[in-house]
């Protein structure tokens, strides 16, 4: 399936994971390299970005657009989307969670990845809100939207800049070198410019910093570089023999 750019989708796609985040770039910094596996195994997988960026210190909407295209192709999903919520006021409205719902009952992922439940920007934590009562709301039967009640499976919450301890972490030392080459497509905001440069990292840093943030995780469970992801249930095991991280 060809990687797009476009509104929600007009007919069913059918994917496995859809990853739902804030801003184009965030989930490229937060579980690129998790979609890059998922895509390896077969997986089909799809990026939601709840605005589109006309709020941000560097670049323009058309910029964070063209540059989000790249991106997805190098991430290899089979959809990408940006809805119209404005850059920088991301609010859990009802409006806003029907918006979403239309999106998960034609892409109707068993999986969502959503933003951690805590941050420093308010889009990125009401994002997480947002995103879970609107998976919620598209499983009810009696909510009529032209199109099928769909419920995810399974939501996860990319934790990658919080500072808590995972609930497991995803291998991703294949992938590193492709989630960083999908984080630099976005020239406008990571190339080195005057606008904003007391608040971004330079681009010289980029590379160092965020592979030393993948390789602490991929420590954590004996492995070169990983993601870092949450999960609000307890997790079933049925095989004591087959847990994947050595205890000593």
């Amino acid at each position: 399936m060809t990687t797009k750019i476009t509104e929600p989708p007009t007919a069913d796609i059918n994917i496995h994971i859809l990853a739902i985040a804030a801003h184009r770039d965030d989930v490229e910094q937060t579980c690129g390299g998790t979609l890059l596996k998922m895509k390896s195994m077969g997986i089909r997988t799809a990026i939601l970005d709840l605005t589109r960026g006309e709020a941000g210190t560097r670049g323009s909407a058309a910029d964070r657009e063209a540059e989000a295209k790249r991106a997805a192709e190098i991430l290899g999903v089979s959809w990408r989307g940006a809805l119209d919520i404005p850059d920088g006021r991301v609010e859990n409205t009802y409006d806003n969670r029907l918006k979403i719902v239309e999106v998960l009952r034609r892409v109707r992922p068993r999986v969502v990845i959503l933003p951690y439940w805590a941050g420093r920007h308010p889009d990125h934590y009401n994002s997480a809100t947002l995103g879970y009562e609107a998976c919620f709301l598209s499983g009810l039967a009696k909510l009529e939207t032209g199109t099928a009640p769909h419920r995810p499976f399974k939501i996860l919450y990319a934790s990658l800049y919080a500072d808590v301890r995972p609930s497991f972490v995803v291998d991703i030392s294949a992938h590193i070198e492709d989630r960083h080459k999908s984080l630099m497509a976005y020239t406008s905001q990571y190339k080195d410019q005057q606008t904003g440069s007391g608040l971004f990292v330079p681009e010289e840093e980029i590379r160092e910093r965020t592979f030393s943030v993948a390789r602490h995780y991929g420590l954590l469970a004996g492995v070169r570089y990983a993601e870092p992801f949450v999960q609000k249930e307890i997790g079933l095991v049925e095989d004591l023999t087959l847990l994947p991280v050595q205890s000593m």
